[in-house]
């Protein structure tokens, strides 16, 4: 069975990496299908080639020398290739890039043009088959993902290859513009090839040793978890967590494909597991994550219970300005709509707007809330055990945090809290040492 392997930017950023990746990847002939980031930082004050990339596109296409500002970029690649010792040149890609850049390609194509030569230096270093994702990963003219056109094409492409590598982060327009995903695209790029060649594995490289707790940024030395159920990973992902973008989930779960998060600094680590279904837990809780910058519009209506359309009003409103709401937490009388705060610039007028909607006249009111921070306590073992909303209400209350908002949902499988931004790293920290440490 065919395993597919991701590396990150970390984990190519140099010859270095370079050789660390190809001893991984030579270690086990089931490694057989390759998915490379574009370069990423080699120390602290590194710049990204994706962000390399931007800029250069900018300058080209604001009338700067192109040879001048593509310089770097190939100073980087060629720096690669020769501490490699690869008889390889990239000139006539290069070539081929700076007239894309001058005929303004577009930003898309600009990103995706780190993976790309990311890809054809590790093909020849490994002596795999480069195959171009713009042959087989295909979006539709309305911009959206094409699963099925993909999985055909990336099954019929690769089944006539025994290892080939395959540049993550974009794919192709109906008429052959290139298209990216979101940042952090690889992981997905990943997960779609692991579903076309029905991988027996998915393996994520990256620069930790697995799928943390806690964000170590906020929490010292955090444990890591070594089984993570899609659903869970879903829900720390939307919350925050970044070892694995969000959307990497969906192929994947879909074909029942396990994903191995791995360190490429760390082999011998076993990382995290994410699977379709766990029964055992190492511990009540999985994971802990959070994002600032929400707003809460908080709506009181006399009745409002009895009033049947209410709500169907206030979310065809949203449906017409394409705003998407986090949660809804509900009272008998009262109603809250968490929100992204970007909304309030984007649709400066969305309270009255809103008032007239829901026909709300004092003594009722409606009123926004800015500032506001959410932490998720995700775990599949919360459900079958007694009183842990109350120790992560007693955490923030020992802490001196006020929470603004609850919401769980029906499966039990997280509680989302809302509070104030100013008390969120110390929110975090409050429920680790009471939820996990101590158990």
């Amino acid at each position: 069975m065919a395993k597919v392997v991701k590396f990150g930017g970390s984990s190519l950023a140099d010859a270095n990496q370079f050789k660390k990746a190809a001893e991984i990847i030579r270690a086990d002939k089931d490694r057989r299908y390759v998915i490379p980031s574009a370069p990423g930082k080699r120390f602290g004050e590194d710049e990204k080639v994706t962000d390399m990339l931007y800029k250069c596109y900018e300058d080209i296409t604001a009338g700067k020398n192109p040879n001048v500002a593509f310089l770097p970029i190939e100073e980087r690649f060629d720096g690669i290739i020769s501490d490699l010792e690869l008889d390889l040149s990239l000139q006539n890609e290069y070539e081929q890039i700076i007239e894309g850049f001058e005929n303004k390609l577009g930003m898309d194509y600009a990103a995706s043009r780190g993976e790309y030569l990311n890809g054809i230096i590790l093909a020849a270093f490994l002596d795999f088959q480069f195959v171009d994702a713009a042959e087989a990963v295909k979006f539709k003219s309305d911009g959206s993902f094409d699963a099925k056109l993909t999985d055909e094409l990336l099954w019929w492409v690769l089944s006539g290859y025994k290892q080939a590598v395959i540049p993550g982060f974009y794919g192709s327009m109906p008429d052959g513009a290139i298209k990216t995903f979101s940042r952090g695209g690889s992981d997905i790029t990943g997960s779609i090839v692991s579903k076309a060649v029905k991988a027996s594995l998915y393996e994520n490289w990256t620069d930790v040793s697995g799928f943390l707790v806690a964000d170590p940024r906020i929490v010292d030395n955090p444990e890591v978890i070594s089984t993570i159920t899609y659903r869970e990973l879903r829900e720390l992902s939307y919350m925050g967590a970044t070892v694995l973008h969000e959307d990497a989930v969906f192929p994947v779960r879909e074909a029942g494909i396990p994903i191995n998060i791995k360190n490429t600094n760390n082999p011998a680590d076993f990382g995290t597991m994410i699977v379709p279904e766990a029964d055992s837990t190492e511990r009540t809780i999985t994971g802990i994550a959070g994002k600032k910058n929400f707003s809460v519009i908080h709506i009181e209506k006399d009745r409002m219970n009895n009033e049947i359309g209410f709500l169907r009003r206030i979310l065809a409103l949203f449906e017409t300005l394409k705003i998407n709401f986090e949660h809804i937490p509900t009272g008998i009388d009262t109603l809250s709509l968490v929100l992204d705060s970007k909304v309030f610039e984007e649709h400066p007028d969305i309270i009255e707007r809103l008032r007239k909607v829901a026909e709300i006249e004092k003594p009722n009111i409606i009123e926004p809330f800015h500032n506001l921070a959410l932490i998720a306590v995700v775990g599949r073992g919360m459900k079958e055990q007694r009183g842990i909303a109350t120790r992560i209400f007693a955490a923030l209350s020992h802490a001196k945090i006020n929470i603004r908002t609850i919401d769980q949902g029906s499966s039990e499988l997280n509680i989302i809290i809302g509070i104030n931004e100013d008390d969120f790293e110390q929110a975090v920290r409050a429920i680790y040492n009471v939820c996990i440490l101590a158990e």
